[in-house]
């Protein structure tokens, strides 16, 4: 549905190393009205076809059957169309379908964890209605504090710590309102449902890993995700990603261990899978596991330990060995902006500042002065992402200091 960047660079990169030719497809859905990735330099085919019906998609492919190597899809709110179309590769090394549903439905994902990895997951609960009878239901069995979340999407969309019950029954109001427009904004085709978990207090950690087709895993090195709640926000999105951690090596072999039931209990294999985490004192629990590259994941890798994350992507699935170096360069992070409150922005300032500091190796502005801004929680976007590297970690955290200090995003 999409060409994450540097996917294709890494391809041609590997053909020139192995002495290799491949051909590059994307397969888009005709119901999608962008052409997102179909205007790409070196992309080589693109196939459009009906995704409603099971003998379009098969009709499409059949001319290429004998070509095919690997096949991806790097974006979760796509994972619906990539379970429709992997019947029609049977010769091709992928997840099974029902791991895919396993790890894109929450819901499913905690049910699978419960069965083959208790240890390591919070007590959770389905919400069927907004009403004080099933309110109760599910206090009586999470007790406060705790999260409210859609099954179905990502980046902390709609997701929300509830301390009381006002506090839940506000954050149900505000996303039964909201909850067929953001999933059909994000790409979902599932039928919406929200659930609630034991909230864990402790450190969030993340973790993305290779699992070839017989299950073995390689891994990433860990990420530290501050969120939004870190910084005093009354919001949960991820803040800053940072790697490599100052973790101990018996720590995250620990972590690797909850990371390595999760991914089986879900049954995922030739596939990169997006592990979350949290270390609640010195035990480690898992937040959620999703059968993709983790946002931001490929210049993070990149940047501080040489990792080509896309092209490792689409190795495991050939299958060959994933190429990770053993030992990194620096340190780099991402930083997504939210202002502290919601409304229409009327001052943005800073932002070229920022992009002079030594550290920032990118900036995305995504809004500007005059355009609406709400929370995570809400449904909304960033005002701005940010990358950021240094070989040295105290330079790299006083950059992102700087940012801090410089940036001035009022709301009207």
């Amino acid at each position: 549905m999409g060409i994450p960047s540097g996917t294709i660079e890494g391809i041609r990169a590997y053909e020139k190393r192995e002495k290799q030719k491949f051909r590059v497809m994307l397969i888009r859905d005709n119901s999608s009205k962008d052409v997102l990735g179909e205007n790409h330099p070196d992309l080589d085919i693109v196939v459009r076809c009906d995704f409603t019906v099971p003998a379009r998609i098969a009709e499409a492919l059949a001319p290429y059957q004998d070509e095919f190597r690997a096949i991806s899809c790097r974006s979760e709110s796509y994972i619906s169309r990539f379970i429709q179309v992997i019947p029609h590769v049977p010769y091709l090394r992928t997840p099974s379908t029902e791991s895919l549903k396993w790890a894109t439905d929450k819901l499913e994902m905690r049910r699978r964890f419960k069965l083959l990895a208790p240890k390591y997951s919070p007590k959770y609960v389905v919400v069927r209605e907004n009403t004080k009878s099933e309110r109760k239901r599910v206090i009586d069995k999470i007790r406060f504090p705790m999260i409210v979340k859609p099954a179905n999407l990502a980046q902390s969309l709609l997701v929300t710590v509830c301390y009381h019950e006002e506090d839940l029954e506000q954050s149900l109001t505000v996303a039964h309102k909201q909850i067929e427009k953001i999933y059909k904004e994000n790409g979902r085709t599932e039928m919406p449902k929200m659930m609630v978990e034991e909230y864990m207090e402790g450190d969030m950690y993340s973790v993305d890993a290779y699992v070839n087709s017989l299950g073995t895993i390689y891994f990433c090195p860990m990420v530290r995700v501050i969120t939004g709640k870190n910084i005093g926000r009354d919001d949960f999105y991820n803040y800053i990603h940072m790697s490599p951690t100052g973790l101990k090596p018996g720590t995250i072999e620990r972590a690797h261990d909850a990371a390595t039931a999760g991914i089986h209990a879900l049954g995922l294999r030739s596939t990169t899978a997006h592990v979350e985490l949290m270390k609640v004192d010195d035990e480690w629990k898992l937040i959620e596991i999703g059968p993709r590259v983790g946002g931001f994941r490929h210049m993070l890798h990149k940047l501080s330990c040489d990792i080509d994350h896309s092209l490792n992507d689409i190795l495991v699935r050939f299958p060959k060995h994933p190429q990770i170096p053993k030992k990194c360069k620096g340190f780099a992070a991402t930083m997504k902006w939210y202002p502290k409150k919601e409304g229409k922005i009327t001052k943005l300032k800073g932002i070229k500042k920022c992009q002079e500091l030594k550290s920032v190796v990118e900036l995305q502005q995504l809004k500007k002065v005059g355009d609406m801004c709400h929370f995570a929680k809400n449904g909304g976007k960033a005002v701005f992402t940010l990358t950021l590297f240094n070989s040295e970690r105290s330079k790299l955290l006083a950059d992102i200091r700087r940012v801090e200090q410089l940036v001035d995003v009022q709301i009207g």
